[in-house]
């Protein structure tokens, strides 16, 4: 599958949801030829250069976006909410003149689901009480508490570790194995795991 990266100081992950002031040129073409045709791009973490200028070098995993709405209140200005869909692998991928990143990609495989177990739970406990704090309307519904994929992606995305970490939890195609990685974080933090 071929698809346009957009290189991100952030990690997107399956279910998530990310907002996005798009003004470069690159970026709004990308963004325009995706709202024409109805196609993805991938969301990537950037692993050496920067968000705006020469061509950013990104992480070879990456989260699958589709734009759920968008809006142009100033000329030239995408104000875009996307959502994340699915983990990908970058195989090949080339920069255009203008910068923009175009990567053949192959989609990793869903997670295999799992039963909630104590540790799901107790993440689970936690991540209902960030939810109420920012309000349930910052995320994607329903809100799946008992699924144990889901409640690691939202702690992966929520909880304040580094960046190299979040990319780390997105390559771990294993739920509960992320989220006894979150649970020692919140352990280790006093942040309500128990």
């Amino acid at each position: 599958m071929q698809i346009p990266i957009f290189p991100l100081n952030t990690v997107l992950f399956p279910g998530g949801l990310l907002p996005l002031k798009v003004f470069e040129q690159r970026y709004i073409e990308m963004t325009k030829l995706c709202l024409k045709e109805a196609r993805p791009f991938g969301v990537c973490l950037i692993r050496e250069g920067q968000e705006v200028g020469a061509a950013a070098t990104p992480e070879d995993v990456g989260c699958l976006a589709t734009i759920k709405e968008w809006d142009m209140q100033q000329l030239g200005i995408f104000q875009l909410k996307t959502a994340g869909v699915r983990r990908f692998r970058i195989d090949n991928r080339e920069a255009a003149a203008n910068g923009l990143i175009s990567a053949e990609v192959t989609m990793l495989l869903d997670e295999p689901e799992i039963a909630a177990t104590a540790e799901s739970e107790a993440c689970a406990n936690v991540l209902r009480v960030i939810v109420d704090q920012v309000g349930a309307d910052k995320f994607q519904t329903p809100l799946r508490y008992e699924d144990p994929s889901w409640i690691g992606y939202r702690l992966a995305e929520l909880l304040p570790i580094k960046l190299a970490t979040r990319q780390r939890l997105l390559e771990i195609n294993d739920a509960q194995l992320r989220l006894h990685t979150l649970l020692a974080f919140l352990k280790k933090h006093g942040l309500g795991g128990r």
